[in-house]
């Protein structure tokens, strides 16, 4: 029953999705009335939230925007963009004004990451490294925005006439372009082959919101440098965060351990954290000894498991739909679906702090993860019992903990804080990916439960980070 249960959230989880996608956005016309602006607006203390690269307070604070005689003749530029706003245009201003500003480049990242057969463990790194930057970057922004506090070109002008309802606070700099600096430096330092295509997509999303109305020039120019600023931070991060470190050990001889040729990033416990002190912060006591009684019964356990299709189906799935390559799809794809549920979508320091939070606690636990792995070298199923068959090909790294498990479950946690009307259905889904390996004959029980109590440890570090992030 509990197992029936579990792809009843699975399916109910994936069909949210397709209705949504069903739902296309309104169409925008070329006169929307400007919102006025109220007291009302959206998160005034942002600027004071605790960041991952920046320093506490005001430290790439912006001078002031520009004067009165300034603001009038870039009015005069925004009039002559208006005129300008042909179907083409009105569908370019839709597409960047789809979500959060946050939103477009996050879907991005995962494209190009898919599109390059990244796995979750190096698709996870660049998640932490493009969400870091984008917080930071709005946090910087919102700074900026409230202490200048500039009113938007249409309550300058009020015979201006916008493309879309005026976002809720100051104008300068613009939210989207300082999420457009941040977003295409980072995506240019992973994917250098293709940084014009970044930075033509940066213009692209800047100047939509000029077409549109609701930001002038000189805000978007300060908005991407600012972003590409603290971009520059992350970038500097990641390249001393131990990533490209070559391995020159030797797989352990010794008989219970590990066997194999050539194994998965052997020196990725020791890759840079951003919450966890370090990898081996939480790392979990000794796996059962290969010939122990309690190893004993946990392959009992897989050699007796009766396969169904039903349980075929859930384990590929977590193997193929939502696991490898996808793992980090699958949970990326929660947050962008939270934020919408819970009406965050035009909120960008709210939507900006969840990606990074959840993606930066999913790279923690890959660290925290494979510290132990290879602290371990703990045997996989098929190794201790060379006549049992796994459903698919085991992964190529050792057995303890359970990978799926450490980032599922961290990825659910830090969702089920954040979406808590959720988190039953999150938490489930975290505790059948981790069924799923059992189902597959993968990983033994040690491996699961140590894997989900170590993903908690870190999702934990970093809820209580958020917690006393000023939010």
């Amino acid at each position: 029953m509990k197992r029936n249960l579990r792809t009843v959230i699975t399916i109910s989880s994936l069909m949210t999705g397709l209705l949504a996608a069903c739902n296309p956005a309104p169409a925008l016309s070329s006169t929307t009335p400007a919102r006025p602006a109220t007291a009302n607006q959206i998160e005034p203390n942002a600027g004071k939230w605790k960041t991952w690269l920046l320093k506490p307070g005001d430290q790439l604070r912006l001078p002031a925007p520009p004067d009165k005689a300034a603001t009038a003749a870039e009015i005069k530029e925004l009039k002559t963009l208006a005129a300008k706003r042909d179907a083409k245009a009105l569908d370019q201003i839709a597409f960047w004004n789809t979500g959060a500003p946050v939103y477009r480049w996050n879907e991005m990242l995962v494209a190009e990451a898919l599109k390059r057969n990244m796995n979750s463990i190096i698709g996870g790194r660049g998640l932490a490294l493009l969400h870091a930057a984008i917080y930071d970057a709005t946090v910087a922004a919102w700074d900026s925005k409230f202490a200048h506090n500039r009113p938007r070109p249409s309550a300058f002008d009020p015979s201006l006439t916008t493309a879309i309802p005026n976002p809720n606070s100051p104008a300068y700099p613009s939210e989207h372009a300082v999420t457009a600096g941040a977003a295409s430096a980072i995506l240019a330092y992973l994917f250098p082959e293709d940084a014009k295509k970044f930075a033509d997509a940066a213009n692209e999303a800047s100047n939509s919101f000029l077409l549109a109305g609701v930001q002038y020039p000189s805000d978007v120019k300060a908005g991407l440098e600012l972003g590409s600023k603290v971009a520059q931070l992350a970038i500097e991060r990641g390249k001393n965060d131990g990533s490209t470190a070559k391995w020159t050990g030797t797989v352990p001889t010794e008989p219970g351990h590990w066997t194999g040729e050539n194994p998965v990033l052997p020196l990725l416990g020791t890759w840079k954290t951003w919450a966890l002190t370090s990898g081996s912060q939480f790392r979990p006591p000794p796996p059962p000894a290969y010939n122990s009684p309690q190893m004993a019964a946990e392959l009992k356990e897989l050699q007796v498991f009766t396969r169904t299709p039903k349980t075929n189906g859930d384990a590929m799935f977590w193997e193929f739909g939502a696991g490898g390559l996808r793992n980090f799809v699958f949970w990326n794809d929660q947050i962008s679906r939270k934020l919408m549920e819970y009406r965050l979508d035009d909120n960008p320091p709210r939507a900006a702090r969840a990606y990074a939070l959840t993606s930066i606690a999913y790279y923690d636990a890959i660290v925290a993860c494979f510290d132990a792995k290879y602290a371990y070298w703990s045997m996989r199923p098929f190794q201790l019992d060379p006549n049992f068959k796994p459903l698919f090909t085991t992964p190529n790294h050792p057995s303890y903990p359970s990978a799926h498990s450490c980032l599922s479950g961290s990825a659910a946690a830090v969702l089920a804080s954040l979406f808590p009307r959720d988190a039953a259905t999150l938490n489930g889904l975290a505790e059948q990916a981790g069924e799923a390996r059992i189902w597959g004959g993968i990983h033994f029980r040690s491996d699961v439960n140590a894997g989900l109590k170590l993903s908690h440890q870190v999702a934990d570090l970093v809820i209580e980070r958020a917690k006393k992030d000023g939010s």
